[in-house]
C-alpha cells in the first residue's frame, strides 16, 4: 500500500511545520512501512541550523522518523480513532548530517505490541546510508494527553 500527503494527513494529526513525511511508499500492515521525507531549503528551522551550514535537527530527523513508526502502528490499531503517542527511545544513534537536498527514507519495522504500548525499529537512511536508527516506543490512545495533568500525577 502507498499513502499520499493527503493520506497521511487523514491518519496523522500532525499539520505544518510538523508533519514531517511527506509519502509512504511501502506498507505491509503490521509488517513494515518506508516512508519519505523531501528535505528542502525552505524549511524554517534551517535560518538558524545553521547559519551557513543548513544541517536538519536531530530532533526533527527523529520525529520524522517518529512518524512513519506511528503510521505503521496504526495499522495494527483496533480502533480507527486511535492515535500514536511517542513515548520513547533506545539505542538511538546518529550516523550522518542531514542536509538540504537530501530525501530521507525511513523504513518502520514493528517489533511488539503488548496492550496499548507498541514498539518500533526504525532505519533512517540518505542515499542508502544510515542516518539515525534507533527502538521507538508509542502508546495507542483514544484520548488526548494532558501533559499538563501527566506533570501533577507524577
Amino acid at each position: 500500500m502507498v499513502m499520499d500527503i493527503e493520506q497521511i494527513r487523514k491518519t496523522l494529526p500532525h499539520r505544518y511545520p510538523f508533519l514531517l513525511v511527506d509519502r509512504i511508499l511501502e506498507l505491509e500492515n503490521g509488517v513494515r512501512a518506508l516512508g519519505l521525507k523531501n528535505v528542502t531549503a525552505n524549511e524554517a528551522h534551517f535560518q538558524g541550523h545553521f547559519p551557513g551550514h543548513a544541517v536538519m535537527p536531530g530532533v526533527l530527523v527523529v520525529e520524522s522518523m517518529a512518524q512513519v513508526g506511528g503510521i505503521l502502528l496504526l495499522t495494527i490499531a483496533d480502533d480507527p480513532s486511535r492515535q500514536p503517542y511517542f513515548v520513547g527511545m533506545d539505542r538511538v544513534r546518529f550516523r550522518r548530517l542531514v542536509v538540504p537536498g537530501d530525501q530521507l527514507f525511513t523504513e518502520a519495522t514493528f517489533l511488539k505490541r503488548k496492550g496499548d504500548l507498541g514498539k518500533v525499529e526504525l532505519v533512517g537512511r540518505v542515499d542508502g546510508e544510515v542516518v539515525a536508527e534507533g527502538t521507538f516506543s508509542f502508546v495507542l490512545t483514544s484520548e488526548p494527553m494532558d501533559p499538563v495533568a501527566q506533570r501533577t500525577s507524577d
